[in-house]
């Protein structure tokens, strides 16, 4: 690579979701913008995300499906770039999509299609992007930044940072935003994976291996906070939607509960059995929620010797507090997986430092903060790519 001097109005490091949105903004604009990652090449968290489909956005976009600091922090850029902007550009560009589970939109196509749109308007807009180029210094100068990269020199008046999280390391992410935002003064909170699966101790993997691969719906409950949806059980712990959405808000050492049957009164259904059919066996009762496998690991685990009676032949107070359990099983996760297979960075680059209407550090004029950098960690469900495109959009809209 040739080294070269280069001057630009935006120079944005990053060119994920948050990054190439930027781009294309600003350029829009008629600023020169030059946009750097250190990958080989752009978008790459967008093509294997929603299982290569790419889950871009929601049609229920609120500021609650936000973990923040400050809770009103992502109001102001939701509001400036809605989910409804996002769909638009995608219908201009003439890109099908569905709609999978409820409010949930996918391509149809594989997510290329949403890398392909971005780099065609950044094309458009002139963006010029350098991939597999890596910043190795910055410093603040009177009129802007002084930028040392693999390129060479890049003097700019706005600097973008839009460099992710931790997630997913075999892509390349660094903490290099947090280095940034520490060197400029900014306060960053302590990052840990989120949106990411449960492991737990040999003796739980051990009862429970025979169940690897098979899920059910269940209501997961941890501080307050609850999700009910699919839970899958793995040779490592617990996966699945509920358990992806629940680790955002669980620390070391918190108990999770599960109700296994969210959506009935197990107690009720067993007696009204009970006065129907006493000779019925409550293990036969059972089954009609549970297939025999996982029933089986459930009433061994929890040591339901009764299981096997006719309903006649059990005590209520037996049938109360089986219905208890199945309604709050109480498990302590051991960890999770880690950045390995987390999905997003919870933490980051604290709001507080940075304007709501404008991505801009309160501190340095000129630096910007946007994407999975900045503490803002969306829910499963295609949140954190609108938390993307509308901070992308709004520092483009003001660099």
């Amino acid at each position: 690579m040739v080294k070269q001097s280069v001057t630009t109005d935006v120079l944005i490091i990053g060119a994920g979701a948050a990054g190439l949105m930027c781009a294309k903004t600003a350029a829009g604009r008629g600023k020169k913008v030059l946009l750097v990652d250190h990958a080989r090449k752009a978008g790459q968290k967008i093509l294997m995300s929603g299982g290569g489909h790419c889950n871009f956005t929601n049609y229920d976009i609120q500021p609650e499906n936000y973990l923040c600091h400050n809770p009103h922090f992502c109001k102001s850029a939701l509001k400036q770039y809605s989910q409804w902007d996002f769909i638009a550009l995608l219908e201009a560009h003439g890109i099908d999509y569905h709609e999978k589970k409820p409010g949930q939109l996918f391509c149809v196509d594989k997510a290329k299609v949403i890398v392909a749109l971005l780099l065609d308007e950044c094309a458009k807009a002139g963006v010029r992007i350098e991939t597999k180029c890596s910043v190795e210094q910055v410093q603040k100068a009177n009129d802007g930044f002084i930028v040392k990269a693999t390129i060479g020199k890049v003097k700019t008046r706005s600097l973008v940072v839009a460099s992710g999280g931790l997630s997913i390391p075999t892509m390349g992410a660094s903490p290099f935003g947090y280095q940034l935002a520490g060197q400029f003064g900014l306060k960053v909170y302590l990052q840990q994976p989120a949106l990411v699966p449960f492991t737990f101790n040999p003796a739980f993997l051990q009862r429970y291996a025979t169940l690897s691969g098979q899920s059910l719906k269940a209501r997961v409950r941890c501080r307050q906070q609850f999700f009910e949806d699919f839970v899958l059980f793995t040779h490592r712990g617990l996966s699945g939607p509920a358990i992806l959405q629940i680790s955002s808000y669980w620390q070391p050492g918190d108990k999770i509960e599960l109700d296994l049957l969210p959506t009935i009164d197990l107690l009720a259904e067993l007696l009204q059995q009970k006065a129907k059919k006493p000779q019925q066996k409550l293990k036969n009762v059972l089954r009609n929620w549970f297939g025999k496998k996982m029933l089986d690991c459930f009433l061994a685990d929890w040591k339901l010797d009764f299981a096997d009676k006719a309903l006649a032949q059990i005590a209520q107070k037996d049938l109360q507090a089986l219905a208890y359990q199945f309604h709050h099983w109480e498990l302590k996760p051991s960890a999770t997986e880690g950045y390995r297979t987390a999905e997003v960075t919870l933490g980051g680059v604290d709001s507080n430092e940075l304007s709501s209407k404008t991505m801009e550090s309160h501190k340095v004029k000129g630096l910007y903060f946007i994407g999975e950098v900045v503490d803002v960690t969306g829910h499963l469900g295609g949140y954190n790519f609108q938390w993307a495109w509308s901070s992308g959009y709004v520092a483009g809209m003001n660099v």
